[in-house]
């Protein structure tokens, strides 16, 4: 099936690594918002334009697309937009990783190279799992989360709508991760993580709340 990728940055080119890889969609093209790269080539694939040409692309009998985008807010803005136009939303999900056959896994989800999802894990629409990160057991990811690469959530964690754990963080079992929170590089999670707010560091800590204060610290 004939698919195109929403965002030519470097998310983008991750997004066609496995496409190809999993052999069974034709990626046929990039658009993105940026202007500029209209009429170049990202990993032999045309830039075909910008957003507004997916009625065009949809008359040319493209079905499916899949949004290669990283900020999570625009990722699930952009969705709602293409299903308005007709298309089918595919997930892409790496040969080498390994979903639980008892795993529950959304649209437009992106589960990259080398990702565990273990038994009764939910993933909602428009996520992304990056490379090598761990989703144990009887976890639950909201809609538009993204779980960087190396990441970990340990048994039945929560993590609310939009939220980003951050390349090699962890969060222990049965925590649960506010939606829009932020959960900094290599940060341990050992208490919930309330909405909106920024936490770092081991064990994790409150720098900025959901109202956007930031916090001294001693």
């Amino acid at each position: 099936m004939d698919t195109v990728i929403i965002g030519a940055g470097g998310h983008g080119k991750v997004v066609l690594d496995i496409l190809r890889a999993m052999g069974t969609l034709r990626p046929v093209g990039f658009v993105d918002a940026d202007v500029s790269l209209a009429g170049s080539t990202i990993g032999g694939l045309p830039v075909l334009g910008p957003v507004n040409l997916l009625p065009k692309l949809k008359l040319q009998k493209v079905k499916a697309a899949i949004i290669a985008i990283g900020d999570n807010a625009i990722r699930r803005t952009y969705a709602a937009r293409v299903l308005e136009h007709g298309f089918q939303l595919i997930n892409a999900i790496h040969p080498s990783a390994v979903v639980s056959p008892s795993a529950k896994i959304g649209m437009n989800v992106v589960i990259a190279a080398n990702v565990v999802i273990c038994a009764e894990a939910e993933i909602a629409d428009s996520v992304i799992v990056n490379t090598a990160a761990v989703v144990e057991h009887e976890c639950v990811v909201g809609e538009g989360v993204h779980i960087c690469p190396t990441a970990a959530l340990a048994g039945r964690v929560t993590v609310e709508s939009g939220a980003f754990i951050g390349i090699g963080a962890k969060v222990i079992q049965c925590r649960s991760i506010g939606a829009d929170a932020i959960v900094g590089a290599g940060a341990v999670v050992i208490t919930d993580v309330p909405a909106g707010a920024t936490v770092v560091g081991v064990p994790a800590r409150v720098v900025k709340t959901g109202t956007g204060t930031r916090l001294v610290l001693a």
